[in-house]
């Protein structure tokens, strides 16, 4: 067992004994929301609540209940996507999915064909981050991760993750025109 195995041992009760009471708060709500409905687990829940009651077609554009009625305070930001799903259902969520599927495989294309390694690098580290805030901001709105304040890339309201976003596209294009010089 080597000191990587002893430390694993040992590291979490002093990790938990070291958190700050709200931070133990966040890891008891991830780990099941219901034990503080109105408390830490309560943007979850109500997310939950939005995403599935969209149903197939959705409430229609500004009919979401959850949203609208204030159920998810601050919806615009890090769980837009529960509002989408709610106004638009299933489909909606899923053409969704669609579009930023086809822009990570031309990312994927543009990194497959770069001219160069560092092209390449830089093209795949775009792809991985834009997938990584994908599947966290859209697992922590249905309640399979934790509520950690990565913003849906594009979607989402905010000015520096916006901006950020765009010169990642940006520098897609730049790796893309220089491929055939």
């Amino acid at each position: 067992m080597g000191i990587t195995g002893i430390s694993l041992g040992i590291g979490p009760p002093f990790i938990w004994l070291g958190l700050k009471d709200y931070q133990k708060k966040r890891i008891l709500s991830f780990i099941n929301p219901n034990l503080d409905p109105m408390g830490a687990g309560y943007q979850v829940t109500q997310s939950k609540i939005a995403v599935g009651s969209g149903g197939l077609w959705g409430k229609g554009f500004l009919r979401g209940t959850q949203c609208r009625l204030k159920f998810i305070p601050q919806h615009h930001t890090d769980f837009i996507f529960s509002l989408l799903a709610e106004e638009w259902g299933f489909l909606g969520a899923i053409l969704t999915l669609g579009i930023f599927l086809f822009v990570l495989l031309k990312g994927l294309d543009i990194c497959a064909n770069a001219k160069d390694r560092l092209g390449t690098i830089l093209s795949y580290s775009v792809v991985v981050t834009l997938t990584l805030h994908i599947i966290i901001n859209i697992g922590m709105v249905i309640g399979i991760m934790p509520v950690t304040g990565l913003p849906l890339p594009f979607i989402s309201y905010g000015g520096s993750a916006m901006v950020g976003n765009l010169l990642a596209i940006g520098l897609l294009q730049n790796i893309t025109m220089r491929r055939f010089d």
